[in-house]
């Protein structure tokens, strides 16, 4: 599970930012429903893949899609399309299987 850390130092207010797993929120934000959910989804992904490897992939992944898709670069990336499918599902990651994203990697946009 995530560690949510709220402060007021990080990040700028209206965003959120998961580093290694922890969910730095500003206080005072409220986040939407879904989204704590889809921040879990990257944490498992970033397990997987030694958290260095998550970051590197991601990267990779958004430079290849912003070639092909332009602004829709970063909701074609494998990792966001997992997390925004199932962000609703509180049960999700109770049945997800290792290395769930990777079917998410097509040249396709949905």
């Amino acid at each position: 599970m995530i560690k949510v850390i709220y402060n007021n130092l990080i990040p700028k207010r209206g965003f959120a930012m998961n580093v290694f797993g922890f969910l730095f929120i500003r206080i005072g934000d409220t986040p939407e429903p879904g989204f704590i959910n889809h921040e879990s989804i990257h944490t498992a992904q970033m397990k997987e893949l030694a958290f260095i490897g998550f970051y590197l992939l991601y990267v990779i992944e958004w430079f290849i899609k912003l070639f092909i898709y332009g602004r829709k670069a970063y909701e074609n990336i494998s990792f966001e399309k997992e997390a925004n499918k199932y962000r609703f599902d509180q049960d999700y990651l109770k049945r997800r299987s290792h290395y769930e994203w990777f079917r998410f990697i097509t040249i396709k946009s949905e």
